[in-house]
């Protein structure tokens, strides 16, 4: 069976790669060893999948190489997603900080994705194993079908439980193709027994920044049985080392909070006044940890600077993160030296295409994700497309 490209995964960036080269012409194989199209995207967004963000831009995204998305995010933006989605009659709505979420099912954007392969004329076998991929006299050949063009889609080892494998990596190693170590993004992080009392505090969340070296991200952070997790704290996960500290700001202006409370409740204590700003169970480990125990009226400016400190700088020091199966993305991967930033093709293979999060590039939470798949799919696409003169 002869077609002009294989595409292999069928989640996001595989679809709308798959997509986008059949209806510029191209026949399309699209292969996934999973029975079903877009499993990601179906629990996605609890349900909703939080399919873009308004704000995307290069900045929002960690590589080896922070310049290598610039060109696939301009030439297919979020504003053309959108228009994608709203040709197809999908509601959407706004949620916060630019994470656009269908008002329905995530199953309506899988739906989408397959109705455009469809016009395309794509070819989808699902549970079907990929097996060696073999490779000779200008073609690809997998699962018994042979392409000039073979386009990786198969993500990272994220989820596993979803299906995900690494075996991006394999055919990168296949292929020759360098690799950036895989690690867990957008992950809880675990912290031992020196933080057993916020452990003890599991399901209570609040507003927060929190930082890793020069990232900062103000969202909730949620104190859970393991360590830390909520938005902030999977924000600042993907930039997080091992050996590093996690900082977080809990009151911004703590130092005026805490004169104030001096000022109006001279006789109350410190519990007391941060109950007013955090969630309960958080006031009183901190005012344990803190140990301020006269009333405020009697304590001394020094007294409440050093409050504030731990309201503004409350360090922890994670001894890891809850690994693969709990990251909602991968870091690292196949890396961009080996890629055409314009088309997403291998530099030393032609033919071979990779796209999404197989490469190195990983998008903060909130729809970046799915956006860089949508962009990268849409370049290689189009690339595959010209290459094959259709």
């Amino acid at each position: 069976m002869k077609y002009d490209v294989i595409v292999l995964g069928a989640g996001a960036a595989g679809l709308m790669a798959a997509a986008t080269a059949g209806q510029a012409g191209a026949r399309v194989l699209l292969l996934d060893h999973a029975d079903k199209a877009g499993k990601k995207i179906l629990i996605s967004g609890g349900g909703r999948c939080n399919f873009t963000n308004l704000g995307t831009e290069a900045e929002c995204f960690l590589s080896d190489n922070p310049h290598f998305c610039k060109s696939a995010l301009a030439k297919y933006t979020q504003w053309d997603f959108i228009a994608l989605v709203d040709r197809h009659g999908i509601a959407w709505h706004e949620k916060t900080l630019g994470q656009l979420f269908c008002d329905g099912s995530a199953r309506q954007v899988v739906a989408m994705l397959l109705e455009e392969c469809s016009r395309g004329g794509v070819d989808v076998r699902l549970s079907t194993q990929i097996g060696e991929i073999g490779h000779g006299d200008g073609f690809f050949r997998v699962a018994g079908a042979t392409a000039g063009q073979l386009v990786i889609a198969t993500g990272g080892p994220s989820i596993p439980k979803m299906g995900a494998t690494g075996i991006a990596y394999q055919i990168a190693q296949r292929f020759g193709l360098p690799v950036v170590p895989p690690r867990p993004a957008l992950v809880p992080l675990t912290l031992g027994s020196d933080a057993q009392a916020f452990r003890e505090i599991s399901g209570v969340a609040c507003a927060v920044t929190a930082r890793v070296g020069t990232a900062a991200f103000t969202e909730a952070a949620l104190f859970t049985h393991k360590g830390l997790s909520g938005p902030a704290i999977l924000q600042v996960s993907s930039y997080w080392k091992p050996g590093e500290p996690v900082v977080l700001t809990l009151v911004g202006n703590a130092v005026e909070m805490l004169r104030a409370a001096r000022r109006h409740a001279p006789r109350s204590r410190l519990r007391s006044a941060l109950s007013a700003h955090l969630p309960n169970r958080l006031a009183d480990v901190l005012s344990a940890r803190i140990g301020l125990e006269k009333e405020l009226g009697n304590s001394s400016d020094a007294d409440l600077g050093r409050v504030a400190e731990h309201l503004t700088q409350l360090t922890f020091h994670p001894t890891g993160t809850e690994g693969f199966a709990k990251a909602e993305v991968t870091a690292g991967g196949i890396s961009t030296q080996a890629l055409s930033s314009q088309t997403m093709e291998a530099k030393s293979v032609p033919g071979l295409y990779i796209i999404g999060e197989a490469v190195d590039v990983t998008g903060w939470l909130g729809g970046y994700n799915f956006q860089w798949a949508w962009s990268s799919a849409w370049a290689a696409g189009v690339a595959i497309a010209a290459q094959r003169g259709v």
